[in-house]
């Protein structure tokens, strides 16, 4: 076993836990998720059946991942957000195995009490701020805040706004990395 669980978490039979992995108090992994090499769950969050988590992925304190949903690498899920998986739910009527997929990109994060909508994807390194409220697919490197989410700029792989010049190139604040935005899209230069 090349993972830590606290001894008060549930894991059961059928998980693939990757090497490093952490999983603290009140966390329950249902059988066939899989989870890359090191992963945090903080306390109280709920992975469910076939959900799949990549490496390094960092999920805070009361999240339910529920089945349909696919984090990428180096995602970072905030304190208390949320994840559908039936855009209709009913209480009488029985949807199991009609879940839709969300996909959320190598490096995105989403704020604390934020809520994800199912079937929109989020792109790579987007942001997604406190609170916001994902009704639509959001593109690589978009930040976004609000109920409906709306996209109020671009952020960079370290976190940071980005701000284009008149030739629509940026710079990373703390990387100095530069960005390219070319109708509409945004890519990282070299």
């Amino acid at each position: 076993m090349g993972y830590f669980a606290h001894e008060t978490a549930v894991i059961d039979e059928g998980c693939q836990i990757g090497n490093g992995t952490k999983i603290w108090h009140f966390s329950h992994l249902m059988g066939g998720c899989k989870l890359g090499e090191n992963c945090n769950l903080g306390q109280n969050v709920v992975v469910s059946p076939d959900v799949v988590l990549g490496n390094n992925v960092k999920v805070q304190n009361n999240v339910s991942i529920y089945t349909g949903v696919v984090c990428e690498d180096d995602v970072f899920l905030g304190p208390s957000m949320v994840f559908t998986n039936v855009t209709n739910p009913r209480s009488a009527v029985i949807r199991r195995g009609s879940y839709e997929k969300t996909v959320v990109g190598r490096g995105a994060t989403i704020g604390a009490n934020a809520t994800v909508v199912c079937g929109n994807d989020i792109g790579h390194h987007a942001f997604v701020g406190a609170g916001s409220v994902v009704t639509k697919s959001i593109p690589a490197y978009a930040l976004l805040v609000g109920n409906p989410a709306r996209q109020i700029g671009w952020m960079s792989e370290y976190g940071h706004r980005l701000v284009f010049d008149e030739s629509g190139v940026a710079a990373c604040a703390e990387s100095g990395d530069k960005y390219r935005l070319t109708n509409g899209i945004v890519e990282r230069q070299g």
